[in-house]
């Protein structure tokens, strides 16, 4: 009696394995995305800023980027800064974010983010 309980332990056990290590691998991927955003609005933030106290949008553009780092090449950065003190500069970062890469050969996320500071000079 002790055996076969054993082993139907064995069986459950191989029928919960997959299912909780496709449920910890769908967090880690949820965790990487949530981390891809806030480096996104991160990054906006500092491109706004960058927007905000100088006329050159490459300025901007190249702040962004550089607050990206590595993802800072894949990224589309738009800065609208308009002349006026007071006018709010804008700057919208949009990134394509390959989920389950690894196994699946990854199915693409959008990922965007907008930051808005007032122009200084």
């Amino acid at each position: 009696m002790v055996g076969s309980e054993r082993g139907s332990a064995v069986v459950e056990f191989a029928f919960v394995l997959p299912l909780l290590l496709v449920l910890m691998f769908g967090i880690m991927e949820v965790a990487v995305v949530a981390r891809s955003e806030i480096q996104l609005l991160h990054a906006a933030r500092e491109g706004a800023r960058a927007a905000a106290a100088s006329p050159d949008a490459a300025v901007a553009a190249n702040a962004a980027r550089s607050a990206l780092g590595a993802q800072g090449g894949n990224a589309r950065i738009s800065v609208v800064r308009p002349a006026n003190v007071g006018s709010k500069a804008t700057v919208t970062i949009s990134l394509r974010h390959s989920v389950a890469a690894p196994l699946f050969g990854g199915f693409p996320v959008d990922l965007e983010a907008t930051a808005s500071m007032r122009v200084e000079r």
